[in-house]
């Protein structure tokens, strides 16, 4: 009798804790934080968005990674595509942070890849905190942000944490990039400033930095996004791409955008807005 009214009690608390917690989660509101601070330096910042009832087993975490050819750009550029998609991931923490940049000398390679490691840091550290799941990340990146996403994803996920990236027209091959671009005089001077050197004088280093040479069959699911008229980023950095993911058995969705540059607006942009969403909930999981 008494083990009976033992159990009857732990049932009962059990009971009680579990349907405190999803109160409580139901009662989580949603919380913007802007210009938190992951590390020392000014430039390691990020917005964080986090959705109204989170909890740490189903929110999943999504990070954003401007571009701006290494050396510019902000975090603030992704404000617009986040407003117009977190309605429809509600299950997912966003966070968009901003990385040292690579100006006069400063903050080369690998300073960049170095900054989404403590971001990612930081956000593990407080995952209890924010009430996200820390183990199931996804990476967005556009142009620089895009390589930086890419190459950190295929080289630096040893946990298996991320589990997919998607790549808006992002460099993929930095030796192709600085010996075959069809304007040599606009490629060459950003890679030399983000690398300090030249693939003649330093191949090892643009091999290292190429997120194309660190594609495995484990590599996390990449979508690529790319116009045919890019003149900045080639389109054949990501048809490279699509075909080492491929030989790999990696999983790869590639979709071209005819007529469109490094970049594009209206009914195109919202089609990759559906691409992205559609993408990320199927394997951000």
């Amino acid at each position: 009798m008494k083990i009976l009214n033992l159990l009857s009690i732990l049932l009962l608390v059990c009971t009680s804790i579990v349907s405190c917690d999803k109160k409580e989660n139901s009662l989580l509101a949603e919380s913007n934080m802007k210009n938190i601070k992951y590390g020392a330096n000014a430039a390691q910042a990020m917005d964080i968005y986090l959705p109204a009832g989170r909890t740490t087993n189903n929110t999943k975490v999504l990070v954003f990674i401007h571009g701006g050819s290494w050396s510019g750009g902000d975090k603030s550029d992704f404000d617009g595509d986040i407003n117009a998609i977190r309605g429809q991931l509600q299950d997912y923490a966003i966070f968009n942070i901003n990385y040292r940049l690579a100006i006069g000398g400063a903050n080369r390679f690998p300073a960049q890849i170095e900054d989404i490691q403590m971001a990612l840091e930081f956000i593990a550290n407080n995952a209890a905190e924010y009430r996200i799941n820390p183990s199931k990340i996804g990476l967005v990146g556009a142009s620089a942000g895009a390589h930086l996403g890419l190459l950190y994803a295929y080289k630096h996920n040893s946990n298996g944490n991320i589990k997919a990236v998607v790549n808006l027209f992002g460099p993929t091959n930095l030796t192709s990039l600085y010996t075959s671009h069809p304007v040599p005089a606009a490629s060459q001077p950003v890679l030399q400033n983000f690398l300090g050197t030249t693939p003649l004088a330093n191949p090892t280093l643009y091999a290292n930095a190429s997120p194309v040479n660190y594609v495995t069959a484990q590599s996390p699911a990449t979508l690529i996004l790319h116009g045919t008229m890019d003149y900045i980023v080639p389109i054949s950095q990501s048809t490279e791409l699509r075909a080492a993911l491929t030989s790999a058995g990696a999983k790869v969705e590639m979709h071209t955008y005819n007529g469109e540059g490094h970049g594009w607006y209206g009914t195109t942009l919202q089609d990759t807005y559906s691409r992205t969403i559609s993408f990320v909930k199927a394997n951000v999981q």
